[in-house]
């Protein structure tokens, strides 16, 4: 009887995106030492040791990073963590010393672009994520040339950012300029609409008081 190949799916195949496999395919990668890579500048995610991390961390020490992460190369010889933040933590608790990379050659603006973009796609992001990524996407558009006014209208037909924000998210252009007014709030105040304490929406209306009105809130608030 002739041999007969079967053409069976191999993990990768089974757990990652024909978007990723794409890309697999089109970039080089490289394993880097996790020593040798830096942590986002000013990063807004907070990479959380939970039972997702947990998992992830079994994943890898069972199947490897089945998703490369993105760096770009510093000068000093080192380099700067743009998408994988959890992967690096979890393949360095899974007691591996590199993880399979993508370098690009990008600019700072396009660095934040691509970190806040990757990170936006997670499914748990708290409120204060959102919050300082949407901002940092909407300055690094600024410097790109695009309109930033949140509340004047266009002056030419291309995008503005904010609805380029729009575009690329779930939330609506005013949704977004909500988020960014949380970035207002004294971090004691925005750690409680992280924990739930605060509701959204009455958030949004205390970033409008100045800082000392709002730590004279938080002491009355402590009081009570």
């Amino acid at each position: 009887m002739a041999d007969i190949e079967l053409n069976l799916p191999t993990v990768d195949d089974l757990f990652t995106t024909q978007e990723e496999r794409n890309t697999k395919n089109t970039e080089g990668i490289v394993d880097i030492k996790t020593s040798l890579i830096d942590d986002f500048p000013n990063h807004p995610f907070k990479v959380r040791h939970d039972s997702d991390m947990e998992k992830l961390v079994e994943s890898i020490k069972d199947h490897g990073v089945l998703v490369p992460v993105i760096l770009r190369p510093k000068d000093n010889g080192r380099y700067e963590m743009i998408a994988g933040h959890r992967r690096k933590l979890g393949s360095e608790k899974a007691y591996k010393d590199s993880v399979p990379s993508i370098i690009r050659d990008l600019t700072d603006d396009e660095a934040t672009i691509i970190m806040v973009d990757s990170n936006l796609q997670r499914e748990n992001i708290l409120p204060s994520e959102r919050a300082y990524s949407y901002k940092m996407k909407l300055e690094a558009l600024k410097r790109q040339g695009k309109r930033t006014d949140l509340t004047s209208a266009p002056l030419e037909p291309k995008l503005r950012s904010n609805e380029q924000l729009a575009k690329d998210s779930s939330d609506s252009v005013s949704q977004i300029k909500r988020y960014i007014r949380l970035t207002e709030l004294i971090p004691e105040i925005m750690d409680m609409v992280d924990d739930n304490k605060i509701a959204f929406r009455p958030a949004v209306e205390l970033s409008y008081l100045s800082n000392e009105e709002q730590q004279s809130l938080l002491k009355t608030m402590e009081i009570d």
